[in-house]
């Protein structure tokens, strides 16, 4: 049999007289996380109209298609879900604020008055990117903390408590796998543990967190119990 004259020859020669385009249109740009380079890239969001061709050229159209994402770099599309995993940059900071966030809670449920808890949170917060923490303003952020939320030191988590850390929290839970999830709590615990064994007050507190990291209770549980038998 001559070449092209086979099955896929014939494929081949009607693809090449008879097809399909898209035609892509800018809608928007941004940066995003590209899982294609790995990093943070500019994108733009693209809608496309695609129509078929003949010989090449565009002829008749065929209805729309997209919006998708394209990377600046890579040039690679992919859908708009993309946009929901946060940038390298956003992840960090909400990483940062949630570490923040669940070192004062701790504090506000009984450690705030000392010292070697103060010396905990400050670690833990500094490591966390808030390279100039001091325990002095944590001590200052939990008396705020307390007058804007009502609560009293050593009080059960309350209301206002619980929104403070599901706000930050729970943007990042579904961003974290299980042992960065476990993490956070786990550096609340040891703050909890550093002037002494768990209150009930900084118990509750640790539930509010793992509930907020979607931490089923007998994992928040095995994870404070852990925390309490290894030596800070």
């Amino acid at each position: 049999m001559l070449p092209g004259r086979g099955r896929n020859g014939h494929a081949a020669r009607f693809s090449s007289i008879l097809g399909t385009r898209t035609a892509w249109t800018p809608a928007g740009d941004g940066e995003f996380f590209c899982p294609g380079c790995g990093g943070d890239r500019n994108y733009q969001r693209l809608t496309g109209q695609r129509r078929f061709t003949l010989l090449g050229l565009p002829v008749l159209p065929r209805g729309e298609t997209g919006p998708v994402v394209e990377c600046a770099a890579c040039r690679r599309h992919f859908g708009m879900d993309i946009l929901d995993h946060p940038t390298t940059t956003r992840f960090s900071a909400m990483l940062r604020d949630a570490v923040h966030t669940v070192a004062l809670a701790v504090l506000a449920a009984g450690g705030a008055g000392s010292r070697t808890a103060l010396e905990s949170a400050v670690l833990a917060v500094r490591a966390a990117g808030f390279d100039d923490c001091t325990e002095e303003q944590l001590a200052a952020l939990v008396e705020a903390l307390e007058a804007d939320t009502g609560r009293i030191t050593g009080e059960p988590c309350g209301a206002g408590l619980a929104i403070e850390l599901h706000e930050a929290l729970d943007p990042l839970a579904p961003h974290l796998a299980t042992v960065g999830r476990e993490s956070i709590l786990l550096q609340g615990a040891r703050i909890a543990l550093a002037d002494g064994p768990y209150t009930p007050a900084e118990r509750d507190v640790l539930a509010t967190v793992g509930a907020a990291l979607t931490i089923c209770s007998d994992d928040v549980t095995r994870v404070l119990a852990a925390a309490a038998r290894t030596p800070s």
